[in-house]
């Protein structure tokens, strides 16, 4: 029995290969949390507490839960994120409570970008954007590997040219 490439359209029983995104995406997530939770608990305790008396300080606690309810919330979130390239298409699924898969056909891509901005670029990692004719149909992936996203650009860029050169 087949059991179909990490890259490939599928297993022998037809069903995607589905590819998970890397853990530096989770990382890079949580330590934005992190940051700007930490900052608003720092904030949160040190302006009630200096004005109005250290026991205003406790509201701090709010920030600090809302870190750690994130934190498993990010996980969760990244978990859900997953892709898998077929014969004709691209899948992207993605969402924990509102499941929302998206198909997108390789001869309806009209550009495939490869972007990665400076948080990105510091933990290694760039998103795939996908555009169509439908704007309901754009999709991205994010946080891949560059290597990755540079392999699946020229790959769906090469299948994209070569499904709509057939219509």
């Amino acid at each position: 029995m087949e059991t179909g490439s990490v890259h490939g359209t599928g297993t022998a029983d037809g069903e995607p290969v589905w590819i998970a995104l890397p853990p530096g995406l989770l990382r890079m997530r949580r330590l934005m949390l992190v940051v700007w939770l930490g900052l608003l608990t720092l904030a949160t305790a040190l302006v009630p507490g200096l004005l109005a008396g250290p026991g205003w300080a406790l509201f701090a606690v709010l920030p600090l839960a809302l870190t750690a309810w994130g934190w498993v919330l990010l996980e969760r979130n990244w978990r859900s994120w997953r892709y898998a390239e077929r014969a004709d298409d691209l899948l992207i699924s993605r969402g924990v409570l509102w499941r929302q898969e998206t198909v997108v056909p390789y001869g309806r891509m009209q550009l495939v970008e490869v972007a990665s901005g400076p948080v990105e670029r510091y933990f290694g990692l760039a998103s795939v954007q996908l555009h169509t004719a439908a704007a309901a149909t754009d999709a991205t992936i994010p946080g891949l590997d560059p290597a990755e996203a540079e392999r699946l650009r020229d790959r769906l860029t090469e299948l994209g040219e070569a499904r709509s050169a057939g219509l």
